[in-house]
């Protein structure tokens, strides 16, 4: 699994929503400069969010982002997911894009690649928001 730039901002964003759960919507130009991710790029990963059904969002002066659920009930392979597609690092070992491969059978590397298949997946998906939040301390720019 490589996490590509995508994943990691989405990542940020929600540690950021996650943070501020109880206090209702919080602006994109908030959450750019907390978690110091360019506007433009940030727009595009709270879109795709809100599509993913993590995110809802609310117009106006009073508007901005929240997470669609609390923190404790999203984890962090999900949104992994939704940004980069499958943990797996090659498609014969993924459980959520599987591609056969004529080697299967006899590939002396593939018992390798589904540990660390499920080593990653096993580490993402029992982390969730909440956690991250307990764990981590607010950014700069945060509250």
């Amino acid at each position: 699994m490589r996490l590509s730039t995508k994943g990691e901002y989405a990542s940020r964003a929600m540690l950021e929503l996650s943070r501020r759960y109880a206090d209702g919507p919080v602006h994109s130009r908030e959450i750019s400069k907390a978690q110091e991710i360019p506007q433009r790029f940030l727009e595009q990963i709270l879109l795709l969010l809100k599509r993913a059904g993590y995110l809802k969002s609310r117009k106006g002066r009073k508007g901005g982002y929240v997470l669609a659920k609390p923190p404790a009930a999203i984890n962090v392979a999900e949104v992994i997911r939704v940004m980069d597609g499958p943990l797996a690092p090659i498609d014969c070992v993924s459980v959520m894009a599987h591609e056969p491969c004529p080697m299967e059978g006899t590939c002396g590397l593939r018992w390798l690649w589904k540990d660390v298949r499920d080593a990653v997946a096993g580490i993402l998906e029992k982390t969730t928001f909440a956690d991250l939040v307990r764990k981590s301390t607010p950014a700069a720019g945060g509250r």
